[in-house]
């Protein structure tokens, strides 16, 4: 299967348990692989063969920074949704980084992966 990547999309949202975590937004970064078929793509070389990943992007950015979750698997889930809305991907996995998390550590990560 062909992939698409979406790579360190940052983004802002409220995210987390506790109250000092809800009190401002916070950063996540954001990568995605999608899986689907580019041949069709790559002999027409027009975007209504493939995959618009602008279009993917631009409802994630709207989902994310519109909500407010208190996980970081929550927020996984619903963007790998929004992934799998465009019937060419089979497969999206998606990986979001919390920095800052936990202290003395670069950050905390959750990856699923979700097929057809």
């Amino acid at each position: 299967m062909d992939k698409i990547y979406i790579r360190d999309l940052a983004l802002r949202c409220i995210i987390g348990l506790y109250p000092e975590e809800r009190k401002n937004k916070q950063d996540v970064i954001i990568n995605i692989v999608l899986e689907t078929d580019l041949r069709a793509a790559g002999k027409s070389d027009s975007l209504n063969d493939t995959v618009d990943y602008k279009a993917i992007k631009l409802a994630i950015l709207d989902f994310v920074e519109n909500s407010s979750f208190n996980l970081i698997e929550s927020l996984v889930e619903g963007i790998t949704a929004i992934c799998l809305k465009d019937n060419r991907v089979q497969s999206a996995t998606v990986t979001i980084d919390k920095p800052g998390a936990l202290r003395f550590c670069r950050s905390v990560a959750v990856e699923v992966t979700r097929s057809r």
